[in-house]
């Protein structure tokens, strides 16, 4: 498999891992068109390759993936051609890493927002450093919560839970996240990379028919949310960047204010 297209993701393959490193550090690993794209199309390649068993994706430097990049944002608002992109893509990272067979692990370095935490809950077993943290950011931004958060939040933490952080965007820490039932597992950030390389080498080594066919019948739950919520989900958020809260969202969150969004004024 020739990983070379990639430009955003650091791929490294040994003894039946691939160790999947998300590249933008100066940014906080924000997900620009082409980080965008690749997290829709990696896990597609991982599946198809025969040197691979198991998948472990982190972020380089202090964050594991800190949401969408502002220029995706901004270019999506009222732009049916960019907009009908990034559903197509939001969509493929979901599927994709439901239906790679292959076991999928998330080594949570930093902080998790958006798109980059759809595939940090995405992924089979989540660990985290005590340094992590959490928030959907969709609501906050202006749009519904429809990249992953209806396929697998209720699943981990129920629906009352779900609906809090989905509905507030209030920002969870590793700790209250791991006693929610978020994540697997979290650690001392010196004891993260270890630990996600041991659970990685284990499965790697592990009886691989079944560990795949274990994950795929657990996925089962997953598809039954992807076939009704999370489609129906995705297409609202889309929607919602041909709004007028899309604007006022970003506009707060590049001032670093609260914002004051048009739809909870009132109309007179």
């Amino acid at each position: 498999m020739d990983y070379s297209a990639y430009q955003h993701l650091l791929i490294e393959k040994k003894d039946g891992i691939a160790l999947l490193t998300i590249n933008r550090p100066e940014s906080l690993n924000s997900t620009n068109f082409r980080l965008h794209y690749e997290l829709s199309k990696i896990w597609l390649d991982i599946a198809d390759d025969d040197e691979v068993r198991v998948a472990l994706i982190t972020g380089a430097g202090r964050a594991f993936s800190a949401g969408g990049d502002f220029e995706v944002v901004e270019k999506a608002q009222g732009n049916a051609e960019v907009v009908g992109q990034i559903m197509k893509e939001a969509r493929d990272i979901v599927h994709n890493m439901i239906n790679c067979d292959k076991p999928i692990i998330s080594a949570i370095n930093g902080v998790a927002v958006g798109a980059g935490l759809a595939v940090a809950l995405l992924a089979d077993i989540s660990i985290a450093s005590e340094n992590a943290r959490f928030t959907d950011g969709h609501t906050r931004l202006g749009v519904a919560a429809g990249d992953h958060a209806a396929v697998i939040w209720p699943l981990l933490v129920g629906m009352a839970k779900a609906k809090y952080y989905l509905l507030t965007c209030d920002m969870l820490d590793a700790k209250e996240a791991e006693r929610i039932g978020l994540i697997s597992m979290v650690l001392p950030p010196d004891q993260l990379m270890p630990k996600a390389m041991e659970v990685a080498r284990k499965l790697s080594t592990g009886a691989q028919t079944a560990i795949r066919w274990t994950k795929q019948s657990l996925n089962q739950w997953l598809r039954a949310a992807a076939q009704t919520s999370f489609d129906y989900s995705l297409a609202l958020e889309m929607l919602g960047f041909f709004g007028a809260d899309i604007k006022e969202g970003v506009k707060a969150i590049q001032e670093r204010r609260a914002p004051v969004f048009p739809s909870a004024q009132d109309k007179k």
